[in-house]
């Protein structure tokens, strides 16, 4: 039964607090004593044109907000509290609903539209509401429809399609649908709104139309209406039908071929001359193709030179004609886009997709835009300059060494001095453009790098002069210094050539992070991340002394943090980035000083301190700082080994609320590394701990809630206490292994055309081998026959990952290593059930072949291990 709910929406909405607050309990209240009774009432009043446009606003987005949240575990509470309604009350909601499309106030009507979606994706799927689509398509073909019907109508198709998979609806359905939605497309369609509101129903229904573009005739027509769209007189249905054919580019890239004409003249006209709205979708439409171009040469065989057939080189085809385009949006840069991250222009769109095509076509962009940057880089106008300076920059991944080291050669000199350039836009692109040839062409330990002996002083020096030009050049000239360390990483004797500038360049590095005339904290973050990169990559036998130098002073400076002042929630949020910073810098302190016997004494001498510090860090509670103290941690923890012991009690109480961090998951996933760097350090030193670590592990493995990225690291944190406590696991095992099994079958009935789904999948069960490794290397000495049992269900699924064509490598590592822990366990037990398993002579041999040493070693080892147990019997 509906009840009137006009008063209490409007005073729900009252500036009086008082007021507000009783409607809004008032509500609540009606809620949580009748909920079907409750979103009947809103129904009513959503479709009731005689209502306040503010009470049906409200109205509308609380009934939306019944039926779906983001949040995974309350939209699945909220799909369940509308399946169990009254199958009459929900036929009254949806008429209701289906009414008040017909409504003249069109914020009513687009609601509408949305909550009719959003009960679409709970019930199409379950093969409810099936009159749904006719209903709708009736409000298109019944003659004397007014306008604003058929927009609303076909805004709630689009929704629908969006909500909904194209699984869930028959062939017949979809091809009324997009019958109805091409006709309101149509050029004939003398209403602008309903065209437009076709057009964006056709974006979302492009993914159901797949047999319908199978059709030669049909996809013609299909494309023609899209075509004619992208030439209409209003802008939001250009830039629709543009957003339309973006998603062809990828949806359907191999039925392309007839249209690429019509459509290079439309995205070429679109790009010279329309609404900036437009044009970026026209170079997004070439972005898209590259994509797949890329995808598509990935899984070409280089050998053999066979080109896969669907294969349309569109972007070598077009080259002659698309650069010179792209290179014409470089010029049309706004005055302040380097003052605001959140820009996005048609000069970005048209540089990102000029690094698309270098990409794509690799040596062939080179002769075509040489002449560009040549033409351009010296001329008076900054415009022009900055133009040449990006389309530089954006083709240096893609082509050959070879062909790029020449120009790079010749141009760094250029780039150089074009840092001292009067105009910001030029400095700020250079110094980008400078990263960009660092990052790609400056590789010492495979032989090419730009930088020499000769030219590396000059380079840092006009790097370490620009660090202090405005903070957006200085935020870029970061990026060059991190390139430019991280490539003598590894280096041999040629990273000694950075060891005289270290000093230099991590004094610079501080006072930039220092800087206190950058409006946000990008520049500090960068400056930080930069000197973590000089640290990390620094040749410790040289630069120990710097390193050692730098220990105190970043460790003051994360004391001073504890006494900011803090008075609102942005200084908390300052305090916390400021905090997770200097936590990165000194874990890698941490993880350099103690790779080395010399320094490792510096470590452990500090460590007392350091811990007192990343408790207080704890203290002050931010996602962030939660992160980076986390992981500081777990590197003291690896460094100092046994000595850790003493600081878990007062640690213990952080580690648990890692733990239980459902929220904020990295956070979760990272306090479940740490507790496997703990095991590490602390073997069986641990075991107080462990019942309370393996009980919120455990939980957080039943948890519906937790981010299912976390489950894999819980799974491998097994095998590290299981390694530290031995026999001591015993305990954990009616809890551990049942679990591991059910994931091992949930592994067995993932989506293979899911990639995400397999890259999962591979995660999940490289882990829950390395969680029967843990456990049966640590039983091994002295209770191996607990794992007797469980051993035919570990050999299953070893032999089912074994036939699985989408294991990746590390997942067969792995599986070879976890048969060798079982054979070297249990010994002579496993002989009979092996009897009638030939996968492992397969598995093993392919292992033997490969060109990893690793793989080749552990199949090696396994091979002995299955040897040694076979035959025992003789």
């Amino acid at each position: 039964m509906a009840l009137e709910i006009t008063q209490y929406l409007l005073a729900a909405q009252s500036p009086d607090a008082k007021i507000r607050t009783e409607a809004e309990s008032a509500l609540g209240q009606f809620r949580d004593q009748n909920v079907p009774g409750f979103l009947l009432s809103l129904s009513v009043e959503l479709s009731n044109d005689g209502k306040p446009t503010e009470s049906r606003r409200l109205a509308g987005i609380v009934l939306k907000n019944s039926l779906d949240a983001k949040e995974a575990a309350r939209k699945e509470n909220l799909i369940q509290q509308w399946v169990s309604i009254d199958i009459s009350i929900k036929s009254q909601i949806k008429s209701f609903l289906l009414n008040t499309l017909g409504s003249s106030v069109s914020e009513a009507c687009h609601t509408a539209a949305q909550v009719i979606a959003k009960i679409a994706s709970i019930e199409i799927p379950r093969k409810e509401w099936p009159e749904l689509i006719g209903l709708l398509l009736a409000n298109m073909t019944q003659p004397d429809r007014p306008a604003s019907l058929k927009q609303a109508t076909l805004e709630t198709l689009g929704y629908v399609c969006e909500e909904i998979s194209h699984h869930d609806l028959v062939q017949d359905e979809v091809n009324a649908i997009l019958t109805a939605v091409v006709q309101g497309m149509n050029v004939s369609e003398a209403n602008p709104e309903v065209r437009l509101a076709a057009t964006r129903a056709l974006f979302n229904a492009l993914d159901f139309a797949q047999t319908n573009f199978e059709n030669e005739m049909e996809r013609n027509y299909i494309m023609k209406v899209i075509c004619d769209a992208a030439l209409a007189k209003e802008t939001e249905i250009r830039q629709a039908a543009f957003e339309c054919l973006v998603s062809i580019a990828s949806t359907y890239y191999e039925v392309l071929e007839p249209y690429m004409l019509r459509i290079f003249e439309l995205t070429s006209n679109a790009v010279k001359g329309d609404e900036e709205a437009v044009a970026l979708q026209a170079v997004e439409f070439w972005s898209s193709i590259c994509d797949e171009e890329m995808e598509l040469q990935d899984y070409e065989v280089p050998e053999s030179g066979d080109s896969s057939a669907s294969h349309s080189r569109f972007i070598e085809k077009a080259l002659p004609t698309l650069v010179p385009m792209l290179l014409e949006t470089l010029l049309k840069q706004d005055e302040d886009q380097d003052q605001d991250d959140g820009t996005w222009n048609l000069a970005m769109a048209g540089g990102t997709c000029l690094c698309l095509v270098a990409r794509t076509v690799g040596d062939a962009v080179v002769p075509l835009v040489m002449p560009f940057v040549e033409a351009n880089i010296s001329k008076t106008e900054w415009r022009a300059r900055e133009a040449a300076t990006y389309a530089f920059g954006s083709i240096l991944e893609g082509p050959s060494t070879e062909k790029l080291s020449p120009m790079v050669n010749a141009g760094l000199d250029f780039l150089l001095s074009a840092m001292k350039d009067a105009n910001g836009h030029v400095k700020d692109t250079t110094a980008w453009t400078l990263s960009r040839i660092f990052e790609l062409l400056h590789s010492p330990a495979t032989g090419f790098s730009v930088i020499t002996p000769a030219n590396l002083q000059r380079i840092l020096g006009i790097l370490l002069d620009s660090i202090k030009d405005a903070p957006h050049v200085a935020e870029k000239v970061c990026g060059a210094i991190y390139y430019i360390a991280q490539g003598y990483e590894d280096a041999g004797t040629s990273s000694s050539l950075l060891t005289p500038f270290l000093r230099d360049i991590i004094s610079n590095l501080i006072a930039t992070a220092d800087r206190t005339d950058s409006s946000d904290s990008k520049l500090r973050s960068s400056a930080y991340e930069t000197l973590n990169e000089v640290v990390r990559c620094s040749n410790l036998a040289e630069t120990s002394q710097m390193i050692v130098e730098l220990l105190p002073v970043m460790m003051s400076k994360l004391e001073q943090t504890s006494n900011l002042q803090i008075v609102s929630s942005d200084d908390r949020e300052k305090q916390g980035d400021l905090q997770a910073s200097l936590c990165g810098v000194l874990q890698v302190i941490i993880q350099k000083l103690s790779s080395a016997d010399e320094t490792k004494p510096i470590i452990l001498q500090a460590a007392d301190q350091i811990m007192v510090l990343f408790l207080n860090v704890f203290a002050c509670r931010s996602s962030t700082v939660h992160e980076e103290a986390m992981l500081a941690i777990g590197a003291l923890a690896y460094a100092t080994g046994p000595e850790f012991g003493k600081y878990m009690q007062e640690f213990y109480k952080y580690l648990e609320m890692g733990l239980q961090n459902f929220e904020e998951y990295q956070v979760c996933a990272i306090s479940v590394g740490v507790v496997g760097d703990i095991c590490r350090a602390l073997d069986d030193k641990v075991l107080p701990y462990c019942d309370g670590i393996m009980t919120l592990l455990l939980k957080d493995l039943s948890s519906g809630e937790l981010h299912r990225s976390v489950k894999p690291p819980i799974f491998s944190c097994f095998g590290d206490i299981a390694l530290a406590i031995g026999e001591h696991f015993e305990k954990y095992i009616s809890y551990a292994l049942p679990m591991m099994q059910s994931a091992s079958e949930v592994c067995a009935q993932m989506d293979d055309n899911d990639e995400e789904m397999v890259e999962y999948g591979n995660q999940l069960r490289r882990s829950i081998f390395e969680a029967y490794s843990g456990i049966l290397q640590g039983f091994k000495n002295s209770r191996a026959d607990l794992m007797l049992p469980h051993a035919p269900h570990l050999l299953q699924f070893i032999e089912l990952v074994a036939n699985d064509r989408h294991r990746d490598e590390s997942v067969t590592k792995a599986a070879v290593a976890v048969l060798g822990d079982l054979a070297d366990a249990l010994g002579s037990n496993i002989k009979t059930m092996f009897k009638d398993r030939a996968f492992f002579t397969e598995l093993l041999g392919e292992c033997l072949q490969s060109d990893d040493e690793q793989l080749k070693e552990t199949a090696t080892w396994t091979q002995g291990m299955l040897g040694r147990a076979f035959s025992v019997y003789g």
